[in-house]
């Protein structure tokens, strides 16, 4: 994303590209709090600008859970498969035209210059059963808004060019190039 918007002034390091620091817990109540809180670390850590993302599923039906917790819905920290089937669970009765969900994705820039911290969407709704074997999360029950597959059986392009991730990070563009070129 970074080349395609120009911003070859930056130079993109991971948390394997610096010394491993204490990172700290996502106690947030929204996504928003939980990506200030990550990218907050790890500017205290490196003295870096820092990009943080956190990110999940909202179901209407649900009142907006898995919401913070959709890592570990199920109980345990990343366990797709038990969260997927929780979230299918959960909506077993529910009729199609209840089953509206939408990703979210909060990202947050902290730098010397301040704090920057931005949201992006993915409307859609829950299938019946997983499809597709890409991606990640949610991604095989997850059917993009105007879309007949899931986010699972999305090339990672199409879903880059249109997920609540390429949202947030290009409501950031204009931030990181503030960043790249300062007054």
């Amino acid at each position: 994303m970074l080349d395609r918007a120009r911003l070859s002034s930056l130079t993109l390091l991971s948390l394997e590209d610096v010394p491993p620091y204490q990172e700290a817990p996502e106690t947030g109540l929204t996504f928003e709090d939980n990506a200030r809180i990550k990218a907050r670390a790890a500017f205290a850590a490196t003295g870096l600008a820092s990009v943080a993302d956190d990110s999940g599923l909202e179901v209407g039906a649900l009142n907006g859970m898995p919401g913070v917790l959709s890592a570990r819905w199920a109980g345990v920290h990343g366990d797709d498969a038990a969260n997927t089937a929780l979230l299918l669970a959960q909506l077993r009765d529910v009729p199609d035209e209840r089953r509206g969900a939408t990703f979210v994705s909060a990202c947050a820039l902290v730098s010397a210059s301040g704090e920057v911290v931005v949201r992006g969407e993915w409307p859609g709704t829950i299938a019946h059963e997983p499809r597709g074997d890409g991606g990640f999360g949610y991604d095989p029950v997850f059917i993009p808004a105007g879309c007949a597959r899931t986010a699972a059986q999305l090339s990672p392009e199409e879903k880059d060019a249109v997920s609540h991730r390429g949202r947030a990070l290009a409501a950031l563009l204009p931030a990181l190039r503030a960043l790249a070129s300062p007054s």
